[in-house]
């Protein structure tokens, strides 16, 4: 049984599997799996898995029907046997030699903790974007409440995770938008989380990925978030950084109107308090809203009222 299942779900575009696979071989650290659930009509990446049979236990598995995301995700996570899932999609690659090393130290250093999660950098083609390295700050913050990844999530991409194998939690296959942060949600009621202050991912930004499909489209954000608190209960809007993300959340998208909301509710019920909120909102114009400051205010206000 290896210590990491490196679990990659896989779709067209040999070139980035190909480029994850040579860090995968680059790695000093040797006790792991690999497993490719690929979604690919044709058999390009599995002739990319063939070159690399000879570097590593690598299992490569075709889905003939495609499994779309994050069912294909669950997929490749199912036919993990490691402790540790460490899931890296396709497009994205490990940054350093030693990246697996590191997160193998960091689960042995901390027996308590289930749940690791490391810095980043985002890269378009060859282009750095951004970065981002975590910390104690953003530990302290789990532990206060994991409901604040739903604010921000400052923990990213799920390839920059470990988590502890227990084939009990798998993504909820309903969503897109949101479901690594309501996957995060759940794993976090139960595991301790750990930060490593290094960026060990590079992840890899293009216009075919589902994130970058989804931004400010009401038909997959609202049914999302609406879904989210029929998941996890109403009482996450008492989390004023919660509230303040649905706030901000149908401030952009420009509703005046609770049957815009409706239209595109997905069939989801809406809370009375989102009601509110919404009839508070349109109280003011757009233009009033998005300044920064006054939007805040208006806000923190409006929680206080609608308890």
């Amino acid at each position: 049984m290896p210590l990491i299942s490196i679990c990659i779900p896989a779709y067209l575009n040999p070139g980035f599997l190909k480029r994850l696979l040579d860090s995968i071989t680059a790695q000093n650290f040797r006790d792991f799996e690999v497993i490719v659930s690929d979604d690919t009509p044709g058999n390009e990446l599995e002739m990319v898995c063939l070159d690399y049979q000879n570097q590593f236990p690598l299992q490569y598995v075709h889905n003939h029907t495609p499994l779309g995301s994050p069912a294909n995700w669950n997929n490749a996570i199912r036919l993990a046997t490691g402790k540790w899932i460490k899931l890296i999609h396709a497009d994205d690659w490990l940054a350093t030699k030693n990246a697996l090393q590191v997160f193998a130290d960091a689960a042995a250093a901390h027996p308590d903790a289930g749940f690791f999660f490391s810095g980043y950098r985002k890269y378009e083609g060859n282009s750095l974007l951004t970065s981002h390295i975590p910390g104690k700050k953003e530990e302290n913050v789990l532990a206060h409440s994991p409901l604040n990844l739903i604010a921000g999530n400052f923990i990213g991409h799920p390839s920059v995770t470990l988590i502890l194998n227990r084939k009990t939690v798998w993504y909820d296959e309903k969503i897109k938008w949101m479901v690594d942060v309501e996957y995060y949600l759940r794993e976090l009621k139960s595991l301790k989380a750990v930060a490593i202050p290094e960026a060990l991912i590079n992840i890899g930004v293009h216009p075919g990925q589902v994130t970058q499909q989804s931004i400010r489209q009401p038909q997959i954000e609202i049914p999302e978030h609406l879904y989210l608190i029929q998941k996890s209960g109403i009482s996450m809007l008492k989390n004023i950084r919660v509230y303040d993300h649905y706030w901000r959340l149908f401030r952009n998208l420009g509703f005046r109107k609770i049957a815009d909301v409706q239209n595109h509710s997905g069939g989801y019920p809406i809370p009375e308090k989102l009601i509110r909120m919404w009839k508070w909102q349109s109280v003011f114009p757009l233009w009033l809203l998005r300044i920064g400051p006054v939007s805040k205010m208006l806000m923190m206000i409006n929680y206080v009222i609608n308890r």
